[in-house]
C-alpha cells in the first residue's frame, strides 16, 4: 500500500539540493515534512524508461525525455517522484516494512503550457495498514507543506478510484468493458464518450483487422497483430509498445462482438458519475444509489466515511473539500484515494 501526496510547480527548478534548502519557504516545507516523520530522499534523475512506459499511463508516456546508453538500454529524465521513490524503497533494507519519505527537486516532462522542467515536492508512505488514516495524514501534510511554501489556503477536490473500481466490480461488467470504462474515467472522459466511441469509432477503418481477429484464440490473435506490426516495422506508437497495441486491437474486436451495455447499467453508471459536491452529502447519495441498484458498496463507503472523519480529526475544514465520483488521476498506479488543490 502506497500513500502519495504531491506539491507541484513550486518555482524555477534547480538540481542542486543545497540551493533548494537555502530557500526559506522550501526549507520550512522540508523541515515540516521531516518533523512529521518523513525522511528526505533524492532518487537519481536518470531513471530506467521501461517502468514509466509500463506503469505511468499514456499521459506521461508520450511526454518523457528519453535517452539511451552505449549498451542500448533506454533511460528517461525523472518525470515524477513516486515511481523513483518506490524503486528506492524496494531496494532498501526497509522494503516490506513501514517507511515514510519526503522529497523536493526537479522533474522533467514535455508540456505544451510551460517549461519541461519544474519543481515537485511531496511525500510517500509505505506499508501502513490503517489506509484511511494514512490518506488523511498525507493530504493534510501536503496542504500544510504547500502553505509553508507560500501557497494560500487551498480548496481541495477529492476522488476515490477504489470506490469506482468497487462500483464497476459490483455491476459485474465483462472484463473488456471494465478496462474501457476505467481507462476513460482516469482520462477524464465522459461516460457517454467512452461508451459511444466503441461503435462510432474514428476516421481509421480497422474493420479488416477486426474481422481477421474474430473467432481467433487470444494468444493466436495477439501473435497475428504483433507479426503485422513487425512486418510494418512498427515498434511503438505514442509511447505504446507492440504488445499494448495488439491488446488494443483485441479489445476492439471483443467490444465489436459484445454488444452494448444494458440500459439499466448505463443509467446506474451515469447516476454514480453525476454525484459531486459536499463529501458527506455525496456519501448519502451513494448509499441511496447502492440501495436502489442493489449493489454492495457498504465496505467501500464505510472506508470513504472513515477517511473523512480522519481528515476532520486532523483539523482539515471539510467545507474546503469537494468530492466528485468523476474525478480521477491519469496515472495507472492510482488505485485508491486521489486529491488535488
Amino acid at each position: 500500500m502506497i500513500e502519495s501526496g504531491l506539491i507541484e510547480t513550486l518555482g524555477a527548478a534547480s538540481a542542486d539540493p543545497d540551493r533548494l534548502e537555502a530557500n526559506a519557504p522550501y526549507s520550512k516545507l522540508l523541515e515540516g515534512l521531516h518533523a512529521a516523520g518523513f525522511d528526505r530522499i533524492e532518487p537519481p534523475i536518470l531513471q530506467p524508461a521501461s517502468i514509466f512506459l509500463d506503469q505511468s499511463g499514456e499521459d506521461i508516456r508520450g511526454r518523457l525525455y528519453l535517452t539511451s546508453d552505449q549498451s542500448g538500454s533506454d533511460y528517461c529524465l525523472r518525470p515524477e517522484y513516486t515511481i523513483p521513490v518506490c524503486r528506492a524503497y524496494l531496494a532498501s533494507p526497509q522494503a516490506g516494512q513501514t517507511a515514510a519519505y519526503s522529497y523536493l527537486g526537479p522533474v522533467f516532462r514535455g508540456r505544451a503550457d510551460g517549461p519541461g522542467e519544474w519543481l515537485q515536492a511531496g511525500l510517500e508512505s509505505f506499508g501502513r495498514t490503517d489506509h484511511e488514516a494514512a490518506d488523511a495524514e498525507i493530504v493534510t501534510l501536503a496542504l500544510q507543506a504547500a502553505k509553508d511554501a507560500g501557497a494560500p489556503d487551498l480548496a481541495v477536490q477529492i476522488g476515490d478510484a477504489g470506490l469506482f473500481a468497487r462500483m464497476l466490480e459490483a455491476l459485474d461488467l465483462p472484463p473488456v468493458w471494465l478496462r474501457r470504462i476505467r481507462r476513460g474515467h482516469i482520462q477524464g472522459r465522459s461516460l457517454e464518450t467512452v461508451l459511444n466511441e466503441t461503435f462510432n469509432g474514428n476516421s481509421t477503418d480497422h474493420s479488416g483487422v477486426l474481422a481477421a481477429l474474430d473467432g481467433v484464440d487470444k494468444k493466436g490473435a495477439r501473435a497475428l497483430v504483433q507479426d503485422l506490426l513487425s512486418i510494418a516495422g512498427i515498434s511503438s506508437v505514442g509511447g505504446r509498445s507492440v504488445s499494448e497495441i495488439a491488446e488494443r486491437f483485441l479489445e476492439q474486436a471483443a467490444l465489436k462482438n459484445s454488444g452494448g451495455l444494458p440500459e439499466q447499467t448505463r443509467a446506474t453508471l451515469s447516476r454514480f458519475l453525476a454525484i459531486s459536491g459536499d463529501p458527506d452529502k455525496a456519501s448519502g447519495e451513494l448509499r441511496s444509489l447502492a440501495r436502489d441498484a442493489k449493489l454492495d458498496l457498504t465496505a467501500a463507503l464505510d472506508r470513504f466515511d472513515a477517511r473523512l472523519n480522519f481528515m476532520a480529526a486532523r483539523g482539515l475544514d471539510l467545507s474546503r473539500v469537494t468530492f466528485a465520483t468523476a474525478f480521477g488521476r491519469n496515472l495507472d498506479y492510482y488505485t485508491g484515494f486521489v486529491s488535488r488543490a
